[in-house]
């Protein structure tokens, strides 16, 4: 017989060997990914702007077209093992980054927590912090930014 590995599939596998539902699971839901960022050129730093993509429901912190993300948003990234590695615009919090760097899920992250809302009670999401991109003009968009540790 022969042994079972009761580790959940997150500890478990491998970012390329997951399922896309697995897969799709690691998003928290906290909507960061969904907002602007910008590099200072001086220092090299990223700055996240409370401002979102036009697609972000600000309350859900998800997509309202998630399936066609990519047709409606041109600038609409995929999230791979690779960027996940790499992005260092991707906040620290990010399940992806932290499992990518070999980190553990956070107590609120809705895998460990088994609660969708952990992650706003928690204070992480974006959730009444941002404003859609909609309703800012592009030229003060520098001006919202986004109070946070990452």
């Amino acid at each position: 017989m022969k042994p079972t590995d009761d580790r959940p599939f997150w500890e478990r596998l491998a970012l390329e060997e997951m399922s896309a539902t697995q897969w799709e699971s690691l998003c928290d839901g906290c909507g960061k990914c969904c907002t602007q960022v910008v590099e200072d050129e001086d220092t090299g730093e990223y700055h996240r702007l409370a401002v979102s993509c036009r697609l972000l429901d600000t309350e859900t912190c998800r997509c309202c077209d998630y399936g066609k993300r990519f047709e409606r948003v041109p600038g609409c990234v995929r999230v791979t093992p690779t960027l996940a590695r790499e992005a260092a615009w991707l906040p620290a919090s990010c399940a992806y980054r932290k499992l990518a760097h070999g980190e553990s899920l956070d107590w609120w992250h809705p895998l460990i927590s088994g609660d969708p809302e952990s992650v706003h009670a928690a204070g992480i999401s974006v959730r009444g912090r941002v404003v859609s991109e909609e309703f800012v003009d592009p030229d003060e968009a520098l001006a919202y930014e986004l109070d946070d540790a990452d």
